[in-house]
């Protein structure tokens, strides 16, 4: 039975950038999806392009081409990234330039655009799409102006589209994570998109694989189980055309894949297990069967799915308002009183020169003493140290910018041993808040473009 075999190089943007390299150069390989988008990451993008037209994509993706691409072509292994992130055509031109630089023709990459919906935005809003908040249920309209960035999750039929013309790297926007993997899935086994089964098959393979390192040890409960973790290895997802697949990793890396590394990564950012959402199936992550099938390996099977919905979900952020934080170290004895006292010096010579902030727009953490899981773990009562962590938030960039020339002074007219001040004074930095809302998915999918050129 064939079976076809992809790996995942990347969880984020910030992943390692070895990891790529590694899965490539480690043994047999199919395909290599690379996911680089977060929610805010699209923001983020979008400042770098309104800097730079020819910007705008996750330029650590041009770093792994620039390092690969000749081993790439003679192997034959495919690519499939949504590094193209607000300008994958530009991106395109970018792995272009890195082609002919190394002479080599006949190369072929794909573009999915369409998800990117800001510049129709007002248009939409106008004809009645109100994109109310998923959890507020408030109207974009309210903070229109402020929008940074719009894009739809698209599904990973345009990238099967793009492996269908040909393409040796595709290259998209903001596709779901999971289309990584199920597209050359569906593209070599030649699925329908209405057999819900294996699209929820290939979903869940997707799911496992996007964390990267997540499924192989990495972030594992089991922590101190997990053999050389400086080396671990990435997942590769086994396929079968029955939607049947192993996970696995190349032999010689570290980490490991036992069912209890795979199913903590099969809950990872879970809602209903029963109706696990995607533009292209909803599947039922409760039909799921795991079963190690030796070392390293574990088979997951029985994956059941139903149609899927007729929304797509909008990721959307806009600009609210001016943060900043910064830090002290505060040593003992009595480190937390005074750490306390510290912050009640900063907010009442702030209040003292005029300037307040609500109580929910201020953030006082005592790192060392329960700043992570307050109230879960006991703290010791007088450690020899803490970190007093402060921040404030405000639409007033001059109020936020105020807070910042508060800390330094407490190093001299505090109490005794305040230490730990670097880097100057925290600077007000913008707030990009998040915006999730759904939108009827023909909207989308009638203006989303698949193109495949050659250098």
């Amino acid at each position: 039975m064939k079976t076809i075999r992809i790996g995942n190089g990347q969880g984020f943007w910030g992943d390692s950038v070895d990891a790529p390299v590694d899965l490539l150069r480690g043994g047999p390989i199919d395909y290599i999806g690379m996911d680089y988008l977060a929610e805010v990451t699209l923001s983020i993008m979008m400042r770098q392009k309104l800097k730079d037209p020819s910007r705008g994509y996750a330029t650590d993706f041009i770093g792994f081409i620039r390092r690969v691409l000749p081993e790439l072509r003679e192997r034959g292994v495919r690519v499939i990234t949504n590094a193209g992130g607000l300008n994958p055509k530009a991106c395109r031109e970018q792995i272009f330039e890195v082609a002919r630089e190394f002479g080599i023709s006949g190369l072929r990459v794909g573009v999915v655009e369409g998800d990117d919906i800001l510049p129709d935005l007002k248009e939409l809003v106008d004809s009645g799409h109100a994109l109310r908040h998923m959890e507020t249920g408030d109207e974009i309209a309210g903070v229109l102006d402020q929008v940074t960035s719009a894009n739809a999750y698209l599904g990973a039929w345009p990238v099967v589209d793009a492996l269908n013309q040909g393409a040796d790297i595709v290259l998209c926007g903001r596709v779901t994570d999971t289309a990584l993997a199920l597209a050359p899935m569906a593209h070599e086994f030649g699925w329908s998109p209405d057999n819900w089964d294996l699209m929820a098959a290939g979903t869940v393979a997707g799911h496992i694989l996007e964390c990267g390192a997540q499924c192989t040890g990495g972030n594992f409960s089991r922590w101190w189980e997990v053999p050389d973790l400086w080396n671990v290895g990435f997942p590769i997802v086994e396929a079968s055309a029955d939607g049947s697949f192993v996970v696995t990793k190349h032999d010689g890396t570290g980490g490991m894949v036992t069912e209890e590394t795979v199913a903590e990564q099969l809950v990872y950012e879970m809602g209903n297990p029963g109706e696990y959402l995607t533009p292209d199936v909803t599947a039922d992550f409760t039909s799921i069967q795991l079963k190690a099938a030796g070392a390293n390996r574990v088979r997951v099977s029985g994956i059941g799915g139903g149609p899927r919905t007729p929304f797509l979900k909008i990721s959307a952020s806009y600009l609210a308002g001016f943060k900043t934080s910064g830090q002290l170290t505060v040593s003992g004895p009595q480190a937390i009183d005074k750490a306390r006292l510290c912050a009640d010096v900063v907010w009442k010579r702030l209040e003292k020169a005029g300037v307040t902030f609500d109580p929910a727009d201020r953030l006082e953490e005592l790192v060392g003493h329960s700043a992570c899981l307050p109230g879960v773990l006991s703290a010791p009562s007088d450690p020899p140290e803490v970190v007093l962590r402060l921040g404030v938030r405000d639409a007033d960039r001059e109020k936020v910018a105020r807070f910042g020339k508060e800390l330094a002074p407490l190093v001299t007219s505090g109490p005794p041993g305040v230490t730990g001040f670097a880097g100057g004074r925290p600077k007000p930095q913008e707030i990009v808040a998040y915006w999730p809302a759904l939108i009827e998915r023909e909207v989308v999918e009638s203006s989303v473009h698949v193109t495949v050129e050659e250098v």
